[in-house]
């Protein structure tokens, strides 16, 4: 049998009051009896003065001095008014808040993002979505995709944006496959071309990203297929240098489409390149725990902003 430690003999058992019971309370005190406290509440005589008795048992003393069917408050009411009213406020300030939430006007984003998306992209895109939503907080951290990939999985951000991971049991994943395009020199003459391949750029310096990224191999592999020179000038992190150096006429890059639609300059055209070479990102978001209201509303509008660039 278990044993029961027993309760000290100055030990208070809890209170049970309710909402309906502190209002009802604030309204007596504001009107000055029953009679006027229930038609300024919409409730019968009989069920305010029960409301009443109700929280004064509850609060174990009397609130009112009862005499000759008037109501006088007692000391301890005008102590307990204030504490009724700083509940009721803040359980009003709470409704409020979570009236706020559903309509998305308030609450917190927390936001990784891969470099390549980081600098103009999400910065537009979060801007966008919080354009007359002044409640919401956001914190935008820029990682590379495998430390976003890890923040995300910690379950202790709302979204990530990075380069596609491999299967992994704390995320989930909405991937997009972007073709990369061949950012050109205006000035030179293959920005005259529809469609520009490996053959076209023979020889023709090219800035590319370091030997581990999947665009490079890719490319090499594309210029070995068709038997063209690949002329390697420079190698780069990010593709966002890259496009500073062809605007300056020194090279031609294959650059993937957030890059490519963040660039705001007009030195540079864009055209697309074949065979096609995929750069994919995906939304990722945590799989432990469902995701809050504004965080979902976010991802759609992440997911909008990225079919948009995947259709350009």
């Amino acid at each position: 049998m278990a044993y029961t430690c027993p309760k000290p003999k100055d030990a208070i058992e809890p209170m049970n009051l309710s909402f309906r019971q502190l209002q009802t309370f604030r309204e007596v005190m504001r009107t000055g009896s029953i009679s006027e406290a229930s038609r300024a509440l919409g409730r019968t005589q009989p069920a305010v003065s029960a409301m009443i008795a109700g929280l004064e048992r509850e609060l174990r003393y009397p609130l009112f001095l009862r005499e000759h069917g008037r109501l006088t408050p007692r000391p301890e009411a005008y102590y307990f008014l204030e504490e009724a009213e700083a509940v009721l406020e803040r359980l009003a300030q709470s409704a409020r808040i979570m009236d706020e939430i559903g309509k998305l006007d308030h609450g917190r984003l927390r936001i990784a993002c891969h470099p390549a998306a980081s600098g103009f992209f999400m910065p537009r895109v979060l801007a966008r979505f919080l354009d007359g939503r002044p409640g919401v907080e956001a914190a935008l951290m820029m990682r590379s995709s495998a430390v976003v990939e890890d923040l995300v999985a910690s379950q202790e951000y709302d979204i990530g944006l990075a380069e596609t991971p491999g299967a992994r049991g704390a995320i989930r994943t909405e991937d997009f496959a972007l073709p990369c395009l061949l950012a050109i020199p205006r000035a030179s003459p293959l920005a005259a071309r529809d469609r520009i391949g490996p053959a076209d750029l023979d020889g023709h310096p090219l800035a590319t990203l370091f030997d581990a990224h999947h665009t490079w191999r890719a490319t090499r592999a594309a210029f070995e297929q068709a038997g063209a020179r690949l002329n390697r000038r420079f190698v780069l992190q990010t593709f966002l240098p890259a496009l500073e150096l062809v605007a300056a006429g020194l090279c031609c890059t294959l650059c993937d489409r957030i890059t490519a639609a963040s660039h705001a300059g007009d030195r540079v055209v864009f055209r697309p390149f074949d065979p096609a070479i995929v750069s994919s990102v995906s939304i990722l978001t945590p799989a432990h725990r469902p995701p809050s209201l504004l965080a979902r509303a976010f991802g759609i509008h992440l997911r909008d902003a990225l079919q948009q660039i995947a259709a350009s």
